[in-house]
């Protein structure tokens, strides 16, 4: 049940703290005033000369040494797709390209203050970020490798169309996609990385380039007023639109703003990163994707080059970019974060916390599901270290970092919340929160065999949907773990707005048997309510999981508690004795079984058993919801799971012990 408003705002205040909530306060309030329409009529938008280059690029001989014939095809085909009007949003299949919005456009402060000028923009489109997608410009990125790899002039003169379709049609601080200064800082970044892939090209004549000049003008001006917005947020929107003022003041150096730019960008990059990664190098957002996207930032700003930029002396010293010991600190931890979670068969990691789909800077030809490229070019820019080598090298010559011999890291886990097997692993989520959760996943385990992710988390779908669309996947029913009495770990006080954290920890235990490798235990308190997990790996890739659900108050009345497991869409078998039930899943590799026992001290005779997909009940009983029985590996796109739950009804304690077993001989 949501909160109401003012019980959310002394909530928000005392767990977000003052400098969070003061600064959104003060960006609502630029908003109702007119303050930022007034600063932008009053913004000097100037520009002498080019853009200037503002990183090292790889030569085509480079590229193809990577990416080889078959990676060149790959990479081609994607364009071509691209140059007859097709792009694939959210790494997903491809749709119609379109950078147009056919309604009357506004000062994009009245859709952020008119409720029903926002409400007629959401009953055109599903969801804001289909439209805000591809105006960020990424499929850029794919034509000017293309474009480099085979100096094919279709591919610069694709991107010049269609960035005077946009320019066109999206005049300075008109539309929604004006809306978001991380929106214009992104799209920035992307026209400044075009100008330079293009600049020899024919197409590329001086009044597109002036234009274009003129374009990232208009896009950094557009950035710092309403950069209280991106504080009061902490979080990636700091992070792109301090890298896109960063860009836009070394690529135009003579703009009266230039200095201005370069210095805002540096001191919150220096802060975003130094604040937004914890001790143990989780990124503040508490998910892999948008860590991922963290990660990218920092290394676009690491090969950003300061020091051919021509400027005066007198501004000489705000040019470089010099992130401090214990910033750089914080990204060799959030690169071992990222790196300890990789499925060393797949590339893969697990869809923890919101996924929406961003992939800001796509230079590579991997797939949007394979870290392997970010994390590549993150290790050998932070960690001296590097995977094996493969087309994932691409994006490491892209961003300026040289292919050398590091030593090469091996797939042992590095951080406690992971565990492994001999052909398995899984990951125990145990956060203790300094930052606002995205979802309700304390004690979740996502569990990978052989490539498989087995028992996996549901990931996202959509934020701005109708409901039951609205972000639902966050919620602690679909994830794997315990939910008593229906309700969220949290308190879910918004669509993106989680209060009332609470905090799980972990200690390694000691076992006598000789059969474990492994062996951990978490728990965290809620609602009244001690939720602790064991979870123990085997030599023979057995795991056993073993939850108890504890009341901590004396007053003894009925609860229930619902364990659940998402698992993939394959043929099952169920096999149900009491308190003992079994299902079998017919993988790819041979059958994997999944045993769950409860306790016998429950005030029901039998638990209740359900086997959901996609929305439907395929076995046993209990309330159905639209959103169980789905995973979304991508943002918008969603398909079917096996979402398996046993639910018992109890007055004070409730057991669930589950075994995974694997086939000895796939």
């Amino acid at each position: 049940m949501l909160l109401s408003r003012l019980t959310i705002a002394l909530k928000s205040l005392r767990q977000l703290g003052v400098q969070q909530v003061g600064l959104y306060a003060l960006y609502k309030i630029g908003l109702a005033t007119g303050h930022y329409r007034k600063v932008a009529s009053r913004q000097s938008l100037v520009v002498s000369g080019e853009l200037h280059p503002v990183m090292s690029l790889p030569g085509n001989g480079e590229l193809l040494a990577v990416l080889g014939a078959e990676g060149k095809g790959v990479l081609l085909s994607e364009a071509d797709e691209i140059v007859v009007g097709k792009v694939r949003l959210f790494g997903g299949e491809p749709v119609d390209l379109r950078l147009t919005f056919d309604e009357p456009l506004h000062h994009w402060t009245a859709y952020e203050t008119n409720p029903s000028l926002l409400s007629n923009l959401y009953s055109l489109i599903p969801d804001i970020k289909f439209l805000w997608e591809p105006a960020r410009f990424g499929w850029a990125f794919t034509l000017g490798r293309a474009y480099t790899i085979s100096g094919e002039e279709k591919y610069a003169g694709a991107f010049w169309r269609y960035a005077e379709t946009f320019l066109d049609a999206n005049p300075p601080y008109l539309g929604p996609n004006w809306m978001s200064g991380q929106e214009v800082a992104l799209r920035l970044m992307a026209f400044v990385w075009a100008s330079q892939v293009f600049a020899a090209s024919p197409a590329s004549t001086p009044q597109r380039k002036a234009r274009l000049a003129e374009a990232v003008a208009h896009h950094a001006s557009r950035i710092p007023p309403t950069l209280v917005y991106a504080r009061s947020q902490n979080n990636n929107h700091l992070l792109t639109e301090a890298a896109g003022l960063l860009t836009a003041g070394l690529a135009l150096p003579e703009a009266p703003q230039a200095a201005r730019w370069r210095k805002l960008g540096a001191q919150w990059l220096e802060y975003g990163f130094r604040h937004q990664i914890d001790g143990y190098g989780e990124y503040s957002q508490h998910s892999t994707n948008y860590h991922r996207l963290m990660l990218q930032v920092a290394l676009w700003v690491r090969a950003l080059n300061t020091k051919d930029t021509k400027v005066t002396k007198e501004n000489q010293e705000n040019l470089c970019v010099h992130l401090s010991p214990s910033c750089l600190r914080r990204l060799v931890a959030a690169t071992h974060w990222l790196l300890a979670l990789l499925d060393p068969t797949t590339g893969q990691v697990p869809n923890l916390g919101a996924n929406d789909g961003a992939y800001i800077f796509p230079l590579t030809i991997c797939p949007f599901p394979d870290f392997r490229p970010v994390i590549q070019a993150a290790a050998r820019a932070f960690l001296n270290y590097e995977l094996p080598r493969g087309p994932w090298d691409e994006m490491s010559l892209w961003f300026g970092i040289p292919m050398e011999n590091k030593q090469y890291l091996r797939t042992e886990r590095y951080l406690g919340d992971h565990l492994h097997a001999r052909n398995s692993w899984a990951y125990l989520r145990t956060a203790q929160f300094t930052s606002r959760p995205s979802h309700a996943d304390q004690l979740h385990l996502d569990l990978w065999w052989r490539g498989l992710n087995i028992a996996r988390d549901a990931g996202t779908y959509l934020y701005n949907a109708a409901p039951p669309w609205d972000n639902s996947l966050a919620a602690t029913q679909v994830h794997n773990t315990v939910t008593i009495d229906g309700c969220d770990q949290f308190t879910r006080a918004s669509r993106f707005l989680y209060l009332d954290w609470a905090n799980a920890y972990r200690e390694d235990e000691i076992a006598s048997d000789p059969q474990t490798i492994q062996r951990v235990r978490g728990r965290y308190r809620a609602r009244g309510f001690r939720h602790t997990r064991s979870v123990t790996a085997f030599t023979d890739d057995r795991w056993l999981v073993e939850d108890e659900i504890l009341r901590l108050t004396k007053r003894r009345k009925l609860f229930v508690a619902r364990l659940h497991w998402s698992l993939p869409d394959w043929e099952w078998n169920i096999e149900n004795r009491d308190s003992k039930v079994e299902i079998s899943l017919q993988s790819p590799l041979g059958v994997i079984a999944l045993t769950v026992e409860t306790a016998p001290l429950l005030s029901t005779p039998h638990p209740i058993i359900s086997l959901t997909r996609g929305g439907e009940l395929l076995y046993g009983e209990g309330i159905l919801s639209p959103f169980i029985g789905w995973v979304s590996p991508t943002y918008g796109v969603k398909i079917p799971a096996l979402s398996f739950a046993v639910e018992v009804t109890s007055t004070e304690i409730v057991h669930f012990t589950s075994q995974f077993t694997f086939p000895t001989n796939p």
